[in-house]
């Protein structure tokens, strides 16, 4: 065994996993390590935020930690390593490998243990293979160095080992070009501290990305970390004034400007000042790309119908004190939930899905009924797999767990996957009804209004009774306007009358 093996064995690397379905990235919430901490297998070592959920990773190996590769709030694609182990640390101090997990060492051309051309010898995986693609030497430009001495660091911040010292390249003859004569000689300008290759400010990946994040150009930060590093806290040290700018600092000529107040005219401010920009990630990136993909694949229509939902109320009432809902959550909802159930079973054709690959509707002979959560991460839909076949205690029970979990938001990608249908609660909000957005993939969404006493003519006489409004949005690919028409009826008539749970279920 080489010692490049034994090192490789002895540092593991665990790489960010797709803990979704075909997820390509994740954001690092929280560490719960840091480097020199004792792990142990099955250790949770960090909270990651996918496109849709919250996740705790477990490490799979025994050790210490050497590197954590990233810092919290960075996003990191799948397969990138994010934290690496030293897995013998009993064995004295050795080299770790770097974040690409090659050695950082140039072999002398004449080493007799050189390897032999073909791939390199890593320390994790096969080592890359040559490139087939060769790039013209470039051209030395006048005043400007070919290989700084800074060049290396970059590398290694880079996550990239610092090349070998190469020969310079024998020049091939070629026909003479046209003189070009220079319009003024070329001085180089001085590169600012911690200037990599060409002026390019020294810099860690997380703390470019943070930059980007704020609008800081990384070239107007003096370094303060060793070696000429920019560092997180000089990236906000910038940031913190650029924040709130003194209006002796904007300039008179302004592209969009505002007046501060009516009192003092003549003065204003760039509007950029009072504006945030927040990065679009995590849930709220999900949900953008799946409401437009929603919005402009399934043709969508909605119906609206106002019903008379006294009588549930009052079932909801008698249900709190019934001995076999004890501890279970009863509220409007879990009501509704049913009579959307019932319905769908009288309709089953409504249960279906748009397969466009094959051209073909998939039929399905389950419900998962998906309920829209409103979580401090954003919107979410997981769903209750199998709600069909469920008695109102359980599906008290799946609803009230579904709920409590999203809320602290640890539902997990796997509850939000294969639902079929879902319920939307806007009367929370004190929303009377709206139009929503068809979850992808699924045929049918149910908008649940506020619940408000209101005049309504009952046994012949005008009476204040309570009145909701429904509205069901569907894929009119699937479901024509009869077939929708009459789910959406059968949904009012059992919150109407809800003996029919009996009678129809």
């Amino acid at each position: 065994m080489t010692a490049s093996t034994a090192k490789g064995q002895r540092f593991r690397e665990f790489k960010m996993p797709d803990v979704g379905e075909g997820l390509t990235e994740a954001e690092i919430l929280k560490w719960y390590v840091q480097p020199g901490d004792t792990v142990t297998d099955g250790q949770v070592v960090c909270e990651v935020e996918t496109a849709k959920a919250a996740v705790e990773l477990p490490i799979p190996y025994d050790g210490v930690v050497h590197e954590l590769n990233f810092g919290e709030g960075v996003t990191v694609d799948v397969g990138t390593v994010i934290i690496s182990v030293d897995t013998d640390p009993g064995a004295g101090p050795a080299e770790a490998p770097t974040a690409n997990g090659t050695e950082q060492a140039a072999a002398a051309p004449e080493d007799e243990d050189a390897e032999p051309q073909g791939r390199q010898a890593v320390l994790v995986g096969y080592g890359a293979a040559p490139s087939s693609t060769k790039r013209r030497a470039r051209k030395p430009q006048p005043g400007v160095p070919a290989q700084p001495a800074s060049a290396p660091i970059q590398a290694e911040l880079n996550g990239r080992a610092a090349p070998a010292p190469m020969a310079a390249p024998v020049a091939a003859p070629a026909a003479p070009a046209a003189p070009v004569v220079p319009a003024a000689p070329v001085v180089p300008a001085a590169s600012p501290a911690g200037a990599g290759s060409a002026g390019r400010p020294l810099a860690k990946p997380p703390v470019r990305k943070l930059a980007k994040d704020l609008g800081i150009d990384l070239a107007t930060i003096t370094p303060t970390g060793p070696g000429g590093i920019i560092t997180r806290e000089d990236v906000h040290a910038a940031a913190a004034p650029a924040a709130a700018p003194s209006l002796a600092e904007v300039p008179e000529p302004m592209a969009v400007a505002t007046a501060v107040a009516p009192a003092e005219p003549g003065i204003i401010v760039d509007a950029a000042a009072r504006e945030r920009r927040v990065p679009v990630k995590g849930v709220r990136k999900a949900t953008a790309q799946a409401m437009v993909a929603s919005a402009f694949t399934a043709p969508h229509v909605t119906e609206f119908i106002t019903v008379d939902v006294t009588r549930t109320m009052k079932l909801v009432q008698e249900l709190k004190q019934d001995p076999d809902m004890a501890g279970l959550r009863v509220n409007p909802l879990l009501l509704v939930a049913k009579a959307f159930l019932v319905a769908i079973k009288r309709h089953p054709e409504v249960n279906a899905s748009w397969d466009e690959a094959h051209q073909e509707i998939v039929y399905k002979d389950y419900i998962n009924l998906g309920i829209a959560a409103a979580t401090p991460r954003g919107l979410i839909v997981p769903n209750i797999k199998d709600a069909g076949v469920k008695t109102l205690p359980q599906l008290a029970a799946e609803l009230g767990g579904l709920v409590a979990t999203a809320r602290e938001g640890k539902t997990s990608p796997a509850a939000m996957a294969g639902g079929t249908v879902t319920i939307t609660n806007v009367g929370v909000f004190g929303v009377d009804t709206g139009t929503p957005i068809l979850n992808p993939g699924e045929s049918a969404i149910l908008a649940f209004g506020a619940v408000k006493l209101q005049p309504w003519v009952h046994k012949g006489k005008v009476t204040a009774r309570q009145v909701t409004t429904l509205a069901l949005s569907f894929d009119h690919r699937l479901i024509d306007g009869e077939l929708g028409s009459k789910l959406l009826a059968d949904v009012a008539a059992v919150l109407e009358r809800p003996k029919r749970l009996i009678t129809w279920g």
